[in-house]
């Protein structure tokens, strides 16, 4: 069945106007902040005494300031004000700063300039819980990552747009100061007509009382978000990819006129490639994710992170230009387009990386407290983008060239994901998954809406092959426990895994009756938490591909817990590599072709009076139908 495109949530009410408001407001910030730094960079002497390079370093950092000072205070507003209107209060609010900067810019006031500076930050310091808090809210979860991946684009090219144009029109001379001037104040209105076609959106939480000591608000909100560790570890996720790209981002400029010998046309082509990459990938991510929150795109977006960030050291090595060009003459230059190729695909698996932790934060995060969670997490990236600076500032200092920075951000972004991914191996069990599902099999899911987005249940499903809890995984919008054989957690790599993953390790009465007993303890505490739990019935692989009896554990596990079971059927792997057939090795890795197909079907939910072994199985068995 085909689904609606992404885009099409630009037509609706619904999500448009949020869109356009966000832009608008994305496009004005940058179309403001990098205009008073060229100016001041490049006629520093008509608007100041100081040193051009403190004042220029000033500017983001007065910025980025209110982030840090409050975002915890904002994040109590977006939770307590209905959101429609509180985008219209922001949109208000930036129409004054743009004025009070329109005052600064005719009357060539500085101290004005940066306190429009500093309001701005506080504008998008608002704005930026409201955002993120605002799409679970009137988006389905199957949208979630196709509206934050055209969200993400929207600010990525937003951003570049208003650094192109801010350059651009400063440097217009003589009146480009008052197109300035009258294009912010302007675009600010734009927005606040876009937000008047914000639809109602509901506070979470009217009656909250508001804390106004954002130091003492930010430790409790982290503390809060700490509470909840999938959300906890996406929000550090997110906080390093700023931490990766404000390094990356800040070395552009010299890199482009001391390495590639360019000039200002050169550092506008690498910040346009990057900024098309990171959109395209973010719009990826849905066709990729198919429709769901597909968190095994996080690993693949780290790996490639560290991949490009190498070959951008080494494609460096291998380029030399004969004097200073512009961006026509690098682009002919030999190594200029590995250089250009390796910028897109760091912003493209920017995109990946980081869309499917806005969508994990949005979906898990408790909704009476997500607005607060996007705010710590904006405090986060605001440390992080700090300490990303003073990293920088000390390899530079101790002699590392631009190239061997970007070496050595891509190596922490390596040890880092390693080590992300150890604490929350979920994301590991999704990327496999996700790899499974998009190279070695074509992965068909029908009625996979069936599988509960919340609450306890209990999943059975025929036994095929090794690789069927990743099949399952794949399909399933949320964590499985899996009960598994504990032989199993003896081997050194899927022992690993599955340990980490918290399945639950099972074995025979005969065997170990202790263990098989605790089994069951484990199945019941998880029901109780509201998880999910997947059995495999049969107690064994099938040796014939004809399903084996089930046994009657699954109606002990139903009379403790009192939960519905819902069954499955793996259709297709038969005959895998990794599945028990008798065929030879050979035969079973090539007889289906690069791209076997299989499916997974998912059934009604049984409810619990209802079920037993017997039930369970002539189900299982229809949903199987004839393929083996």
């Amino acid at each position: 069945m085909s689904h609606p495109s992404q885009f099409d949530l630009l037509k609706q009410r619904r999500f448009a106007p949020f869109f356009w408001t966000q832009f608008l407001g994305a496009f004005n910030d940058n179309l403001f902040k990098t205009a008073l730094i060229v100016a001041l960079a490049f006629e520093a002497s008509s608007w100041t005494t100081l040193d051009p390079s403190l004042v220029t370093n000033l500017v983001p950092g007065l910025f980025i300031l209110p982030y840090v000072l409050f975002s915890a205070t904002s994040g109590q507003i977006a939770e307590k004000v209905e959101k429609s209107k509180l985008a219209r209060f922001i949109k208000w609010l930036e129409i004054g700063i743009m004025g009070v900067a329109a005052i600064g810019w005719f009357s060539h006031t500085l101290v004005l300039l940066m306190i429009a500076i500093f309001g701005m930050g506080m504008h998008s310091t608002l704005f930026g819980p409201v955002k993120y808090a605002y799409m679970p809210q009137h988006l389905k979860s199957e949208e979630l990552t196709g509206g934050n991946g055209i969200v993400e684009m929207g600010t990525f090219v937003g951003i570049l747009l208003g650094q192109v144009f801010g350059a651009i029109i400063v440097n217009h001379k003589p009146d480009g100061i008052t197109w300035l001037a009258v294009a912010t104040v302007f675009f600010a209105i734009a927005g606040l007509v876009t937000a008047h076609g914000i639809p109602n959106t509901p506070a979470p939480q009217p009656d909250l009382k508001v804390n106004w000591n954002p130091f003492t608000e930010s430790i409790r909100n982290l503390r809060f978000s700490a509470g909840n560790r999938s959300v906890f570890l996406s929000m550090l996720g997110n906080s390093w990819f700023w931490f990766y790209g404000a390094i990356v981002l800040a070395q552009f400029p010299v890199y482009a006129k001391d390495y590639l010998k360019g000039d200002n046309s050169v550092f506008v082509l690498l910040l346009t490639m990057f900024s098309l990459g990171i959109g395209a990938g973010s719009l990826l991510c849905e066709k990729l994710s198919g429709r769901k929150v597909e968190i095994g795109l996080v690993p693949f977006g780290s790996i490639g992170l560290s991949v490009f960030g190498i070959d951008l050291y080494l494609a460096s090595q291998g380029y030399s230009a004969p004097g200073q060009v512009d961006a026509y003459a690098m682009v002919m230059l030999p190594g200029a387009w590995r250089i250009i190729f390796d910028v897109v695909m760091i912003g493209v698996f920017g995109g990946f990386f980081i869309v499917p932790l806005f969508a994990l934060i949005q979906l898990r995060a408790d909704p009476k407290h997500l607005s607060r969670t996007i705010a710590g997490m904006n405090i986060m990236n605001a440390l992080f983008m700090v300490v990303a600076t003073g990293v920088a500032i000390l390899l530079l200092g101790q002699g590392f060239t631009i190239p061997e920075v970007f070496l050595a951000t891509a190596i922490m972004n390596a040890i880092v994901a390693v080590y992300i991914f150890s604490l929350v191996p979920e994301f590991l069990m999704r990327f496999l998954a996700w790899l499974l599902i998009h190279t070695v099999h074509n992965v068909k899911t029908v009625d996979a809406d069936r599988i509960p987005e919340e609450g306890g249940a209990v999943l059975v499903c025929n036994h095929v092959s090794y690789v069927d809890a990743i099949v399952i995984v794949a399909a399933s919008p949320r964590p499985i426990r899996f009960v598994m054989d504990h032989r199993i957690f003896k081997t050194p790599f899927f022992g690993w895994i599955f340990r980490t993953a918290k399945a639950i390790p099972i074995a025979p009465a005969k065997e170990d009756p202790w263990l098989m007993e605790k089994a069951f303890v484990d199945i019941a505490q998880a029901l109780h938490e509201g998880e999910l739990v997947c059995i495999f019935p049969e107690g064994k692989l099938t040796s014939t591909g004809e399903m084996n009896e089930f046994k009657g554990g699954i109606s002990k596990i139903i009379e403790r817990t009192k939960v519905p079971v819902i069954p499955m059927a793996l259709r297709g792997l038969w005959g895998h590599l990794l599945s028990r057939s008798k065929d030879g090795l050979l035969e079973r890795a090539f007889r289906k072709g690069f791209r076997s197909h299989l499916s997974l079907a998912v059934g009604e939910p049984v409810e619990p009076l209802e079920v037993s072994p017997e039930l369970l199985y002539r189900q299982v068995a229809e949903l199987r139908g004839d393929w083996k």
